[in-house]
């Protein structure tokens, strides 16, 4: 679990985050959602440490970041895994070596340890015969689930993913959703989903987030975003006929 305590952060006199409370469920895919220039960006940041808050604290599963020593910050981040937008892998380096990657930096294990491990998570998302391939060799929708078998070889507590879909056809898409949300529940992780994918709202978004101008402007369910009366939230989700079609089948379905 990660609370969110009156979060504040400003670059110059811009203010970015302005007092932002919530909290983050462990075994849940919980989503961060809204439009560019919203603060989701520098929101996700600030939860994996790479900014530091102004004002306000994080607090993972007791532990809060702001008081923590350097040491205690470095095994914290250990426990943290990452899905980067665009899947950010090492072009010079084949599947294998991409996914033991995280375990050379932070663990002390044999290489045939390590090699066990690489396998077993590779197998989880589906690429058990990938390892000798490079990313260039390698479909979009490949190339992310290597950067989801990154992200868990270190059995985090924590799993950030930063707009996962980008550049995915939706079936590839509505896939890669799935497997985190299964992955989350089998692992029982804490799960942070930065998107702007509304199929993703919809699919798995156990935990929304809608940010407008660094405030908490909404959070609920993806049951509860079609009931709710927020005007930006429905300007933002039902932007498309499609998505206010389906908004007025739920409503007609529950009346």
């Amino acid at each position: 679990m990660i609370v969110v305590e009156d979060l504040h952060k400003s670059f110059g006199n811009v203010e970015i985050l302005k007092g932002i409370s919530t909290v983050f469920d462990k075994g849940k895919t919980n989503l961060i959602i809204g439009q560019s220039g919203s603060g989701k960006t520098v929101f996700l940041k600030s939860l994996l440490g790479l900014h530091t808050p102004d004002q306000g604290k994080i607090i993972y599963d007791g532990k809060v970041y702001s008081e923590l020593n350097d040491d205690e910050k470095r095994n914290l981040r250990q426990e943290m895994g990452m899905v980067f937008q665009g899947s950010a892998l090492f072009d010079s380096m084949n599947v294998e070596e991409n996914v033991m990657f995280p375990l050379k930096m932070f663990t002390h294990k044999e290489y045939d340890e390590m090699k066990e491990r690489v396998d077993f998570v590779l197998k989880r998302v589906n690429l058990k015969n990938a390892h000798t391939k490079y990313p260039a060799e390698l479909s979009g929708g490949m190339q992310k689930r290597v950067a989801i078998a990154r992200a868990i070889v270190n059995n985090p507590k924590y799993l950030f993913c930063d707009e996962p879909n980008s550049g995915l056809d939706p079936k590839t898409a509505i896939l890669i959703d799935n497997l985190i949300q299964e992955i989350t529940k089998e692992y029982d992780i804490t799960t942070v989903i930065n998107t702007h994918d509304m199929n993703s709202v919809m699919e798995i978004g156990e935990k929304i987030i809608f940010l407008k101008d660094g405030h908490k402007e909404w959070e609920g369910t993806n049951n509860e975003i079609f009931k709710t009366n927020n005007e930006a939230v429905t300007n933002f989700v039902y932007s498309s006929d499609l998505f206010k079609k389906v908004r007025q089948m739920y409503i007609e379905e529950r009346n």
